[in-house]
């Protein structure tokens, strides 16, 4: 039977943009090279057992559970809310859903109940695939019952009624018999054009209501070969990910993808020993983490006197990183390897990048200055530009926009990688998009504030909404927390602004890297004080409180709730 016209394979005549051809291509080049390792619990011997895909399995796989959806009567561009933990299913299941056409939704599940309801009432999903747990609490809380009019279940569903229906495996199955039949030819692949929706995937919500990016196949496309080509990755290498999106990355890279025995949504709880484990069975080559990881794991590695010499990148990214955290865990590395600390968002990913070695070496010096964090150079296919510091939606670009090199403004970004819509939020997409109609593209407004140096790096200087706005004067949150962070006592500050009758009022509030008593908090605001007034944008910030732990995001544990530290610092601040 002739292969039809929506299962067409990449690379061939006529062929799709879709970006699940690319597992494919390595599956062909690569077969038998595990593409997929996931733990299994131990053996009676201790050791942690595994279970795994190789790229022609992964591949096979997703073929099945895509053919299934289509002689299920699934049409293309159909959304389906995952609700999946990292391993073998999750993999397969999105790479399938792309190879079918349909558009995953893809929330973190650790951003709350509540912001988890509102995200899938949003994206409007008519699939729901999930683990028992999931379609019990869909079930219960209401989920996308609007729109979800078929649900499947991933994994054992036990005695429940409500969990008896389709699951993944009767979709493979039926997938299976239609491939066998000819009704569905494979390689599985249906077509698309490089501008259809492959996936939404929702911020995580940390600086204002999740929002759903809108990534089509030729984003991924894009955020594939600029990561290939900033860190110089190759097929064959082997990635320990503690990131369930980034993950994805991987098999399109042609990396083995391992998956470590931790909550993914609680990164600073991770056992630092079963990462290691990780490494020491699979001697992976990168690792992606966020800096809460880093944080955890660095300090115990060196306790250890551990090495990482398999290791030839790190990356990090969620949060700025602070250098401290960069110099204890470049410690584990092998030269030439270093730590990557890349800068973007879910709406634009990667945009710039810079190394610990540049960081260690030569800008963490400006930070502790004030002069804020520098993220590197931007990626080559991205242009970044800084604008005017402006709160409303601007609807056409003009140049006119544009600061004078060196001075703070907003931070806009246009290129291939660069989503160019939330889904079902055009004022939200208003707000962050500007129509560039002489140049035929558009710019994203990243809602962050910065500047370009003389040599053309990206330096951030905090959240747009963070800043605080004195009646003379703006103070930009990382170039004043900069200068405190510096401090040997101090584990991370956080500038806020507090309104009183006389005016707003900056007020610093201080996570100390250690238990401090009375007199030792005394000093250390001493300290504090003196630091800020050595510096002309930093004079101003007399209130310091301490605070044990900030309030931080779920998905990181490094974007810290400012809101809700400027209304606890308001209950304390005469």
């Amino acid at each position: 039977m002739a292969p039809r016209a929506d299962a067409v394979v990449e690379g061939r005549p006529g062929a799709s943009t879709n970006i699940a051809g690319r597992l494919h291509d390595i599956a062909l080049l690569q077969p038998h090279r595990a593409a997929v390792v996931v733990p299994q619990g131990r053996g009676a011997a201790g050791k942690m057992r595994y279970a795994h895909f190789t790229f022609r399995q992964l591949d096979a796989d997703s073929d099945a559970l895509a053919a299934g959806l289509i002689a299920d009567g699934v049409e293309r561009g159909t959304r389906a809310a995952v609700m999946v933990p990292p391993g073998l299913d999750f993999f397969a299941l999105v790479f399938g859903l792309f190879k079918a056409g349909v558009v995953p939704v893809l929330i973190d599940p650790g951003m709350g109940l509540r912001s988890l309801g509102q995200c899938m009432d949003e994206a409007e999903p008519a699939l729901f695939i999930g683990i028992g747990k999931a379609l019990v609490a869909r079930r219960l809380l209401g989920w996308g019952g609007r729109t979800v009019h078929r649900t499947i279940l991933a994994g054992r569903g036990g005695r429940l009624p409500i969990l008896r229906g389709r699951s993944l495996d009767d979709l493979r199955s039926r997938g299976r018999a239609a491939i066998a039949g000819g009704h569905v030819a494979a390689p599985v692949m249906r077509g698309v054009r490089g501008d259809e929706p492959a996936a939404i995937l929702f911020t995580s919500g940390s600086t204002g209501p999740p929002k759903g990016a809108v990534y089509t196949h030729a984003i991924f496309e894009a955020q594939v070969a600029c990561f290939r080509n900033l860190y110089d990755i190759r097929p064959g290498e082997v990635d320990l990910c503690t990131f369930p999106l980034f993950a994805l990355f991987a098999p399109a890279l042609g990396m083995t993808s391992v998956v470590p025995r931790m909550n993914p949504t609680r990164p600073a709880k991770v056992e630092p020993a079963s990462l290691f484990e990780a490494v020491d069975d699979f001697g992976p080559t990168n690792l992606f983490g966020s800096p809460a990881l880093l944080k955890r794991v660095g300090p115990a590695g060196v306790a250890a006197e551990m090495k990482l010499p398999t290791l030839r990148r790190v990356v990090t990214a969620g949060a700025p990183s602070s250098p401290r955290v960069l110099e204890t865990f470049a410690r584990l590395l092998a030269p030439p390897a270093q730590v990557f600390t890349p800068y973007g968002a879910t709406e634009s990913l990667p945009v710039a990048s810079i190394g610990s070695d540049e960081i260690l070496g030569e800008t963490r010096h400006e930070t502790d200055r004030g002069r804020g964090v520098c993220v590197g150079f931007p990626c080559s296919t991205v242009q970044v530009r800084i604008i005017r510091i402006d709160d409303g939606p601007i609807a056409t670009w003009s140049d006119d926009l544009e600061t004078a090199q060196g001075e703070i403004g907003e931070v806009v970004v246009s290129g291939p990688v660069v989503t160019r819509e939330y889904f079902g939020r055009p004022e939200a997409t208003a707000l962050a998009k500007i129509a560039d109609p002489e140049r035929g593209t558009f710019h994203h407004r990243m809602g962050d504030v910065g500047y370009l140096d003389d040599r053309g790096r990206l330096w951030f200087c905090g959240r747009k909404s963070h800043r605080v706005v004195l009646v003379d004067e703006t103070l930009f949150t990382i170039c004043c927390e900069g200068v405190f962070n510096a401090h040997p006592d101090v584990a991370r500050t956080a500038l806020v602004g507090v309104d009183r009758p006389s005016g707003r009022v900056p007020v610093l509030c201080v996570e100390p890297a250690r238990r401090l008593g009375r007199r030792d908090r005394a000093r250390v605001r001493d300290e504090l004080t003196a630091l800020g007034a050595e510096h002309e944008h930093t004079r101003k910030i007399k209130t310091i409180l301490f605070h044990r732990s900030f309030p931080v995001d779920i998905r990181h544990n490094s974007k810290i709730f400012r809101e809700k530290l400027a209304a606890w610092a308001a209950g304390k601040t005469p």
